[in-house]
């Protein structure tokens, strides 16, 4: 039979007194601690660490969203990678070409 010890204590903060201290749990948050969030005695709202699966940026994990949504489709190809079949200048090819056409004009 597990003892109270045991079971982790999660922390329940008002609206008012998180606005207050956000910093300190937003750091709670960030070492791995869940705060609940009340409103009036109810639960509204969760803060605790990023999911393992979470990307780093928040963009990364907003398109992240949106594809679990089905909003948004995942890129075939890694970021960075041109399309296969399509020829990719040099800089400096494409930069003699661009002075080329200003001469013409």
């Amino acid at each position: 039979m597990a003892t109270c010890g045991y079971i982790a204590r999660m922390r329940a903060v008002g609206i008012r007194q998180l606005k207050d201290r956000l910093s300190e749990y937003v750091r709670l948050a960030a070492a791995g601690e869940t705060v609940l969030v009340t409103d009036r005695d109810r639960v509204v709202a969760e803060l605790g660490p990023p999911r393992p699966a979470r990307p780093a940026r928040p963009l990364d994990a907003v398109v992240a969203d949106w594809v679990r949504r089905g909003l948004a489709t995942p890129p075939s190809l890694p970021v960075g990678t041109p399309p296969p079949g399509r020829r990719v200048m040099a800089l400096d090819q494409i930069m003699a070409d661009l002075a080329h056409d200003r001469e013409e004009r």
